[in-house]
This record gives structure tokens, C-alpha cells and sequence, in this order.
């Protein structure tokens, strides 16, 4: 749901207030997006990841929720599932009063995102953010889709992303754990 027709700039977007601490926004090419609430599956799926990928990485690295400024034609916001900073972009945003990852800093190292269902949420996370996460440098995207029953890795390669789609008990290949020994079943929650 779109909140008002007007183009927004970043600015306008950070002091944006509803009234209700109940919604989360998102900034799409100037346009304030109103996110759907989790379910309850893509939030388990989120918090299992969260505590996996802790076996391998800082804690102070791991991050639910923080947004990060890509590039559109306007200006815009995501909201990923999770994020992996790197310790150059943790340093970056210490002090910071917002949990916002500006386009001065270095990219974090991963995000996730957790395919909500609906037409809308889908092109988001397939096409969009593809694009945008790309353009950002980041190194690696993963699409978790409870729906279609899939993990896609998407790795950065030459600024284009190459992806990996695992499905059912197919061992999940990361490029940033390559230790990670998970299925797409576990992290899906299927098995």
C-alpha cells in the first residue's frame, strides 16, 4: 500500500511519522510503501538464521531490520529480513541514532530477504532489490521463498549477481559460510 502520491526525498522519509508504531515503511524510488506485518513462518525462518549464522560470525554483526539506502530513481529504503555487517560498516554506524545503513558506507556483507506472499512483494524481492542490492555492492542476496519452497543464493560476480536455487534437503552452499551446514528444508521449516 502506497501512503501518498507525492515523490519523497531521503529527509522526508527519516522523519516520516504515522502515528503508530505498528507499521513498517519502506522508501521505493520516493514513494512511502507500507509493509506487510510477518507471518508467523517468515519470522521463525528469520530468528533460525539469525542463531545460525551467530555460530559463525559476531553477534554484533547481525542485524533484523535495519534499513539500507540502495539506489532507484528516486530515493529508496529497504527493510531487509537480516543483514550482515561487515566490521568496517558495524564501525561505520556506531553512534549513529538511527539503524540506517547510508550510501557512504561500506555495504554489508549479506541480506536477506524472506518472500512475504502477494504479486507486489514478490516483484520486490525477485527484481527489485535484485537490482538495487547489486548496484550496492553487496556480496551476497538470498531469497528465501516458503511458497515456492525454495533458497535462492544470489553471489555478486563483476556487479551481476549469479544465482544457486536449493530446494528440499539440497545442502545450502553459501559463499560467505561455506561451513553452513543446512538444507533448504530446515531453513523452510519443512522437515
Amino acid at each position: 500500500m502506497t501512503v501518498a502520491t507525492k515523490r519523497w526525498t531521503l529527509a522526508e522519509y527519516l522523519t516520516y511519522d504515522d502515528g503508530s508504531d505498528s507499521h513498517r515503511y519502506e522508501l521505493e524510488n520516493g514513494e512511502i510503501i507500507r509493509m506487510p506485518s510477518e507471518s508467523h513462518l517468515n519470522q521463525a525462518i528469520a530468528v533460525f538464521l539469525l542463531f545460525a549464522f551467530g555460530e559463525f560470525v559476531p553477534r554484533s554483526l547481525l542485524r533484523w531490520a535495519t534499513e539500507i539506502e540502495t539506489s532507484g530513481s528516486g530515493a529508496t529504503v529497504r527493510i531487509p529480513d537480516i543483514m550482515l555487517l561487515t566490521e568496517e560498516l558495524d564501525e561505520a554506524m556506531k553512534g549513529a541514532s538511527r539503524g540506517l545503513v547510508r550510501a557512504d558506507m561500506p555495504s554489508p556483507q549479506i541480506v536477506v530477504e524472506i518472500v512475504s506472499p502477494g504479486k507486489k512483494n514478490q516483484d520486490r524481492d525477485y527484481r527489485y532489490k535484485r537490482s538495487e542490492y547489486a548496484a550496492r555492492g553487496i556480496l551476497e542476496y538470498w531469497v528465501v521463498d516458503p511458497k515456492q519452497a525454495h533458497i535462492i543464493i544470489l553471489v555478486l560476480v563483476d556487479g551481476l549477481y549469479e544465482e544457486a536455487v536449493f530446494t528440499g534437503q539440497q545442502r545450502i552452499e553459501s559463499a560467505t559460510f561455506p561451513q553452513l551446514d543446512l538444507t533448504a528444508g530446515q531453513v523452510l521449516q519443512i522437515t
